[in-house]
Parts: C-alpha cells; structure tokens; sequence
C-alpha cells in the first residue's frame, strides 16, 4: 500500500503534532501555512518535544498553497483563522481528498461543505494539549492524543478506512457514528470551560469552587441547546468531569485573551447561543458572559 499523502493546514500546536507524527511514520505530509512559518519549516524542519512521544526533528515540506491532491487534508488553524486559511487549499487542487477539520465549535462544518464536496468533508475531534511556541516548534505538554471521526456526508467505508491508516501510524483514533453528538459531546464542557475560566480570568479549580453556581447553570443551558440539536448529555456527568480537571488548568481561550490574541469566543459562546435561538431554548446566563466578554474584545484584540 503506497503511504499516506496528507496536508496540513495551520502547523500549531495540534497541526504541527499531528503532522511531525505523521511524517515520523512514513507518511508524505505537506504543511500549508503562511509564508514566514513555511519558510521556517524548510530550512529548520519540524521540531517536537512530547511527553508522550519523545522529541524529534523531522525535515519536512512546506507551501503557502496545497499543490496538488492528497489522501487527506487535515485543517488546524483556530476558528478565527479559518477563511483566510482555505483560500490555501483551492478545491481544485485537493482532487478527491477528504477534508478533516480539527476546529473547536460545530458552524465550521457547513463553510467546509459549501466550499468542498460533501461528500469529501469529515468533522473531528482533537483532545489535547499542545502549542506551537515558535514556527516550526511544537511543545506537547499532555499525556494524551486522541481523535475521532464522524462524518453525516462522507461514506461510511472512507471514513472507517482513514481512521484505519492513522492507526497504522500510531495514533488513537475513534470513528463515531453521529456527528452532531461528537461534536457537541466536545463543545457541551468546552464551552462552559472556555466562557467562564476567560470571563472570570480565573483557572478550573477557582471557577468551580467560586462560581459554581454559575458553572452548573451554564452547563444546565448548554446541555438543554445540545439536545435541541440531537445530542442529549447529562449535566452532572460533565460537571463531574470539570471537578477532576487540574486546579490550575487554563482554556485555550483565556490564555488567548491573556496574550491579547483574538478568541474563539464566537466559535464557541456565539455558536451556542444561535443554536438556542433556532430551537428556542432560553441560555441566559450563556448569554451573559457572550456578552460581557465580547465587550473586552476590542480592548484585548485592537
């Protein structure tokens, strides 16, 4: 069987791992990214440093524009980043490829289904910690890499025979028969985690401890919206989930508006919100940390 021939959209923290383990088991990868980081990934290689997976240097290759048709082309870029990140891969050059967002959220599937054949479009799931602390240098700080794949428009048997590649070079990979409950099954505790840890600018252990109250009736209404949209999870069992986190845990998206970076607020909070809108389910206090934290935005983004 001839190796897997991917692309990289985005080489961060996910992308840049996922990547450099692909690479470092055979696979042909190519990192799409803006010019700098490309220009850094050919003459320096990519370089990772992983509790899981040791360190390693590979070479690998990097364009600021997919040149030709791939197995796979895996996008990684942040919500924020996503349009300006797909004028880089022209449906024409992608050929029959399938399309596999790693992005947080759920309204990123219907940009990618109205950009590129449906049927060639599979959603999923990342968890991990990891960083891109320089172009080219990913810094893998969590014992774990998990995946999953789901796909309301791919063929079943392309989607079982991606997954089947991946762990042939060694990744964890799950295939879920429903994408909606994949997606929300990741969302329903992100984005309660992500609102109120940057609302509160505060990390897991202080937001359940100090606010608690607000923690269980942010989890109440987003859970209530998942189910609106076929994906029904209880409540108390996330919560138990947020009371096991390290109490000096931080999400992605504090640590953003901590470095004055633009947020996935919209991803995440805003998305929620114009699911519950659609359903008429009532979100207020989702609501009202969307709103207070799109108000510091300018103040954190100019």
């Amino acid at each position: 069987m001839a190796a897997l021939s991917a692309a990289v959209v985005g080489p961060g923290g996910v992308g840049g791992l996922l990547g450099g383990l692909l690479v470092r088991a055979g696979a042909r990868v190519e990192f799409v990214a803006g010019e700098r980081t490309a220009e850094a990934l050919r003459a320096g290689g990519l370089s990772v440093r992983s509790v899981k997976y040791g360190d390693f240097t590979v070479p690998v290759a990097a364009t600021t524009e997919l040149s030709g048709p791939v197995d796979v082309c895996f996008v990684t870029t942040k919500a924020t980043s996503l349009e300006a990140a797909l004028e880089r891969v022209p449906p024409g050059a992608l050929g029959d490829g399938l399309v596999v967002p790693l992005l947080n959220g759920f309204e990123h599937m219907a940009v990618l289904r109205r950009r590129y054949p449906a049927e060639q479009v599979v959603a999923g799931v990342v968890r991990v910690e990891s960083a891109r602390t320089a172009p080219g240098r990913i810094e893998h700080t969590s014992p774990f890499l998990t995946f999953e794949l789901g796909s309301a428009t791919a063929p079943e048997e392309r989607v079982a025979e991606l997954a089947a590649r991946l762990r042939e070079a060694g990744l964890e990979v799950t295939v879920r028969d429903d994408e909606t409950v994949m997606l929300w099954d990741k969302l329903t505790f992100l984005a309660a985690f992500a609102l109120l840890t940057t609302c509160h600018m505060a990390p897991a252990g202080v937001v359940r401890t100090e606010h608690r109250d607000e923690l269980v009736a942010v989890l109440r209404e987003i859970t209530a919206v998942a189910a609106a949209e076929g994906a029904v999870f209880d409540p108390g069992g996330i919560l138990a989930f947020f009371d096991g986190l390290p109490p000096q845990m931080k999400s992605s998206m504090q640590r953003d508006a901590e470095a004055g970076r633009p947020t996935e607020l919209d991803a995440l909070g805003g998305a929620v919100l114009r699911a519950a809108e659609r359903h008429g389910v009532a979100a207020p206090a989702v609501a009202r940390l969307v709103a207070e934290l799109a108000a510091r935005e300018p103040a954190q983004n100019g």
